[in-house]
């Protein structure tokens, strides 16, 4: 694979800490849940990190996708993202699950299911994911 980017980001103290990108653009405060034993404090957590990055991936490849196909997103068009955090069923340690929320209005269903399709095949994290992460696409 030709690497056209590299992100790099260094975290200090876990999930009661701090991560920071090394081109100090990124820099957040770093809480445990307290659905997770932690505080609760005012701090973010990987798990957000991850669907914000997954949502904001996904409409860059469904915006790539319908491009491709000279389809013209709605300019409301939206990603959510929900990841889920349990014990691993597959034996030890933990997991993720993934679910992602599409939001296409005014589009006809059987038109962005194709596209939901399609770009889940293009995006990144999706083919990141696959096979070891659940993952839900559902469109709003």
């Amino acid at each position: 694979m030709t690497t056209l980017y590299t992100a790099r980001a260094t975290s200090s103290g876990g999930r009661t800490g701090t991560a920071r990108s090394d081109d100090g653009r990124l820099e957040v405060t770093l809480e445990t849940p307290k659905e997770m034993g932690g505080a609760g404090g005012p701090g973010s957590n990987p798990e957000q990190l991850f669907a914000a990055g997954y949502a904001a991936c996904f409409h860059s490849a469904l915006k790539y996708v319908a491009g491709q196909k000279k389809i013209a997103l709605p300019a409301n068009s939206s990603v959510g993202a929900e990841i889920g955090l349990g014990p691993n069923p597959k034996g030890k340690g933990f997991a993720i699950t993934a679910a992602l929320t599409i939001s296409l209005p005014g589009m006809g269903r059987a038109e962005a299911e194709t596209l939901i399709a399609e770009t889940h095949e293009v995006c990144p994290y999706s083919n990141a994911t696959r096979g070891n992460v659940d993952v839900q696409l559902q469109l709003a």
